[in-house]
Formats: structure tokens, C-alpha cells, sequence
């Protein structure tokens, strides 16, 4: 069984969930199994090892599980991108569109310098709007952002249409 097989085998679904007609991807547990957890930060890794990057902006909350191991195994730093009051130095901030209303996300003014490479990481891709949004708000500091990568797509909501058409974009298993 190869590493993608794997993963995605350890991947929950749930049916009618948050709504009816929803099957909603589940990855705690595959976060809970040492092997798929092992894969899934080995084939980050893979992507990224030996490509300069010298941040990983991890988007809240499961981005930060993947986004810290990848960090340290590439030898980046951890930027954090947060929901709106979890930051407690100064902020920048990016609102962006959901299906009913808007959300924002944060991350601290001085968390990149002008000019570095980053790399946004969260668990899945869906309809793009969230990370969407993290890509403004690092190109707002100046940071030159090279990727975005997850675990899950969802290929069905089309999320990559919605991502800057300069950056490389990368997922594990699509759905």
C-alpha cells in the first residue's frame, strides 16, 4: 500500500455532517495513526526539501500540526495565521468572502520580512477562500509565496481556481 492509499484509508467520513447532503473528510484520524501521520509529513517534506523556503505559514488550527513538523523538517520558520483576537502583538489582516457573510484572518506585522519565501500549509482545500486570504495577507507583509499544500482536496468545490495563479499548488489525496 503506498503512502497515499494509506492516508486515505485512515481518513474518516461522515455522512450529513455539518449539514444534510454534506460528507464531511475527517482527518483526526488519520492525525491519530503514527504511519499516516509519518506519511503525510514525509510527503510535505518531499515537496519542499531543498527548495528555499523560509517560512511555513501554517493556517489555523490543523495547518499548525503539519505546518510546525514541516518547519522543522525543512529547516523554515513557523508562521502562525490565526481567526481574528488569538495574536497578541500588533496585527495585519485579511477579511475574504465565506458562502453566508465574511471571516478575517490574522497573522503579527513583523512575522515575515519583505522578500522571504513561504509556503502555506493547511489540511484541505476546499473551496479556497481561507487560504486564499493567507496568500493576501503574507503578499501584503512582502513575502514572496511560492506554494500552498494540503493533505485533502476536495476537487468537486474546485478550490484551485480560487488561489493565485502564481503559486504551485499540492495536495496528498484528492476526494
Amino acid at each position: 500500500m503506498n503512502a497515499q492509499q494509506l492516508v486515505k484509508e485512515k481518513i474518516r467520513s461522515i455522512k450529513d455532517f455539518p449539514v444534510k447532503g454534506i460528507i464531511f473528510r475527517d482527518i483526526t484520524t488519520a492525525i491519530k495513526d503514527k504511519e499516516a501521520l509519518r506519511e503525510m509529513i514525509n510527503f510535505l517534506t518531499d515537496k519542499f526539501k531543498n527548495k528555499g523556503i523560509d517560512y511555513v505559514a501554517a493556517v489555523e488550527s490543523r495547518g499548525f500540526i503539519f505546518g510546525s513538523a514541516l518547519a522543522n523538517n525543512i529547516g523554515a520558520g513557523c508562521i502562525l495565521i490565526r481567526k481574528p483576537g488569538k495574536l497578541p502583538a500588533e496585527t495585519i489582516s485579511e477579511e475574504y468572502s465565506l458562502e453566508y457573510g465574511s471571516d478575517k484572518l490574522e497573522m503579527h506585522k513583523d512575522a515575515v520580512e519583505p522578500g522571504k519565501k513561504v509556503i502555506v500549509i493547511d489540511d484541505l482545500l476546499a473551496t479556497g477562500g481561507t487560504v486564499n486570504a493567507a496568500c493576501k495577507l503574507l503578499k501584503k507583509a512582502g513575502a514572496e509565496v511560492s506554494a500552498a499544500a494540503f493533505i485533502i482536496e476536495l476537487t468537486e468545490l474546485n478550490g484551485r481556481k480560487n488561489l493565485p495563479d502564481d503559486i504551485e499548488v499540492i495536495s496528498m489525496i484528492s476526494y
